[in-house]
């Protein structure tokens, strides 16, 4: 097959079934067929027109592939051996030719081709991830093939007008009679394992790079440990517990030891209340009761000798008994005063308003940013997310023998 001779309703072009000798390229020609596919060098069996419709039809199934470099090799050598090998007779037979606009074209094709590069092939795409949706570059390229039969069967399939795929089929054949003149391709196959076109490990799991490490061997060396009847404890762990055990002993002691200190001494909380005690008698009561001129003296000083509170904690204490003492005669006016100045502290909830628009939560409303996001929504169109969308079909004819 050589150029290109018309074209399918569909604007997909058709190759001319006409042999003809390898043709060497210039140096540019040579350049753009070296960068696609650089197993190929000196002469071709393609014309530029040929190869410029190779690299459209490949360029749609590198995004999905270039995750690993080995399987895109072997996909693009599957392709650059089909249209451009200069030994293209000895593997490819035109099996059908049809018309168009008076111009005779390829209308199928048998491609004969080892099970050594078919299953290479396979073997190194076959778990490679299209991470844009998280899932097998398979289930784009080669319909969800389990197999490498499944996959040429779906490349080989004709395609539909419209839709993505060859322009006419082609059936790949595995072996070779004896009495044809055929032979099949076998181009070096990468592994995805291969050092030079390697892959991750989430393109090629299989790959040695990625299994797990063996775990390193045991130290021979037994570490400090102490048996306690059956059970084995290392001392480190009998430290650690001998420790926690002195440390809760030394809390609870020590919480112990200041509760009964505290029962055996008043505390210097007792002051206000002798103080209001102190207040609240005045001279009328003492005169009628004799007992309490004679047996409150006594008390005070006695608790003030044990009791010294500082000037601090003394503006403290007769601040709190007086202000109890304001706020238990005035029960209705603290609890009016407490509600008005809730109620006027929540006056901002008037302006609360939910933001339901997170750009605004990033951009200033007169920044650079927000100016050129509101000349693109009111002159040209408001901004989404774009998502790709790839259509493919799944019923394909198995054409590989």
């Amino acid at each position: 097959m050589y150029d290109i001779c018309g074209a399918r309703s569909d604007g997909k072009p058709l190759n001319c079934p006409y042999g003809s000798p390898s043709v060497k390229p210039d140096e540019l020609f040579s350049a753009k067929i070296q960068s696609l596919c650089p197993t190929l060098s000196g002469n071709v069996c393609c014309s530029e027109a040929q190869f410029e419709m190779l690299r459209s039809q490949v360029q749609q199934a590198i995004p999905f592939l270039v995750g690993c470099p080995a399987c895109l090799r072997n996909f693009l050598n599957l392709f650059c051996e089909l249209s451009c090998s200069p030994n293209q007779s000895l593997f490819i037979n035109v099996t059908s030719t049809s018309q168009v606009e008076g111009n005779t074209t390829v209308d199928g094709v048998d491609y004969y081709i080892t099970d050594t590069f078919v299953q290479g092939l396979y073997d190194s795409c076959k778990d490679v991830k299209f991470g844009t949706m998280n899932t097998r570059a398979m289930e784009f390229v080669g319909g969800g093939a389990n197999s490498f039969k499944e996959w040429l069967a779906f490349i080989g399939a004709r395609a539909d007008p419209g839709l993505p795929g060859s322009p006419f089929p082609i059936s790949f054949k595995r072996s070779v009679s004896e009495s044809s003149p055929m032979e099949l391709m076998n181009v070096s196959v990468y592994s995805c394992s291969d050092t030079s076109l390697g892959c991750s490990c989430g393109d090629c799991p299989l790959s040695p790079a990625c299994s797990n490490p063996e775990p390193p061997s045991p130290s021979e060396k037994e570490s400090c440990s102490i048996r306690i009847g059956s059970l084995k404890i290392r001392c480190i762990e009998l430290a650690v517990a001998i420790l926690y055990i002195i440390l809760v002993s030394a809390f609870f002691g020590w919480g112990l030891f200041h509760r009964t200190s505290e029962r055996r001494r008043p505390t210097a909380s007792m002051e206000p209340l002798l103080n209001v005690m102190h207040d609240d008698f005045d001279s009328d009561n003492l005169q009628k009761d004799e007992s309490h001129t004679t047996e409150v003296p006594d008390l005070l000083p006695s608790f003030n000798k044990r009791i010294q509170l500082s000037v601090v904690q003394g503006y403290i204490s007769n601040f709190f008994r007086t202000y109890g003492k304001w706020v238990a005669r005035n029960p209705t006016l603290v609890l009016c005063s407490s509600l008005a100045i809730v109620l006027v502290l929540c006056l901002g909830l008037v302006f609360f308003k939910v933001e339901t628009r997170p750009e605004k939560l990033w951009v200033g409303q007169g920044s650079r940013a927000a100016e050129e996001k509101h000349f693109f929504d009111s002159h040209l169109a408001p901004f989404y997310r774009i998502e790709q969308v790839s259509v493919l079909f799944l019923t394909f004819k198995v054409l590989v023998s």
